[in-house]
């Protein structure tokens, strides 16, 4: 929690010596969610998440219409480091948005979306004491598959976004003891997330968010080994600091639910510190 307070005190005062600049759009994401956010037609951006262990998650994104667009993402780790580069997978992961109804002032803006894209590394095999558990492909924090979100927007001393969404991913595979070498086993619940964006003034907005994790928390496979049935409570703060750039510290995994099998009894310690560069473009 002091690191938290120390990040934000930072950014808060280095508004003060520069100019303030409008968000261009609205957000596509928050720190890890989705919302109803697109992006202009004629227009995309180049994102770039800096994660833990020296990986980076490259990521580009092209408005089609004004309610529609794609956009492609890679995962890299170990990309700053002495180890060997890591790929998450030999072809990229995609983003699919549609806006499928516009806010009014009373009715929210409602999107469906795809996202192959999950979080941290992507495992296909984990070895636990001497059972080895096989059939195993996913990311450590699974991709959002399918999605809807709901956003609405008010003005209460600067914009405040309120989103809700449900999501389903139907393909990554979880863990199952090595006496089952032949079982498949998935976690595909539907899933719940929300969260909330805060307009501090025009250059920075205050991200928070939670992730119930339904489809990470099945006792079925006996023992958690992603995590601990707490779901994922994030935070961040974004700064517009040109009319092109974007830059977002996160605090990923505040509740601190990822298991984490290098520390003793599974227990982190602190949340993830995560920088997120985003550079906007009309063509």
């Amino acid at each position: 929690m002091k690191s938290l307070k120390y990040y934000f005190s930072i950014f808060i005062l280095t508004s003060l010596f520069f100019s303030q600049s409008e968000q261009p759009y609205p957000p596509l994401d928050l720190v890890t969610i989705p919302t109803s956010g697109t992006l202009p037609k004629g227009s995309f951006t180049l994102e770039s998440l800096l994660i833990k262990d020296g990986g980076i998650v490259p990521k580009l994104s092209v408005g089609i219409t004004d309610n529609f667009y794609i956009g492609l993402s890679y995962g890299i780790q170990d990309f700053i480091g002495e180890e060997k580069l890591n790929f998450n997978k030999p072809m990229p992961e995609i983003q699919i948005k549609y806006r499928i109804y516009q806010e009014t002032e009373t009715i929210p803006a409602i999107v469906l979306g795809l996202d192959t894209q999950g979080k941290g590394r992507f495992l296909t095999r984990y070895q636990s004491g001497n059972n080895d558990i096989e059939n195993f492909a996913r990311y450590e924090q699974k991709a959002w598959g399918w999605y809807l979100v709901a956003s609405k927007n008010w003005d209460l001393a600067g914009n405040t976004g309120i989103h809700i969404g449900l999501n389903r991913n139907t393909w990554e595979t979880d863990p199952v003891e090595s006496n089952n070498p032949n079982t498949i086993f998935k976690d595909n619940d539907l899933n719940l997330f929300f969260g909330l964006d805060k307009e501090l003034n025009r250059s920075f907005s205050l991200l928070l968010e939670y992730d119930f994790a339904l489809n990470d928390n099945d006792p079925e496979i006996g023992y958690d080994l992603f995590g601990k049935g707490k779901g994922y409570l994030n935070a961040g703060l974004r700064w517009m600091v040109g009319k092109n750039i974007m830059l977002e510290i996160d605090f990923n995994d505040i509740s601190k639910n990822y298991v984490n099998d290098q520390t003793p009894n599974n227990e982190k310690e602190y949340s993830n510190r995560e920088l997120k560069i985003i550079y906007f473009e009309k063509f």
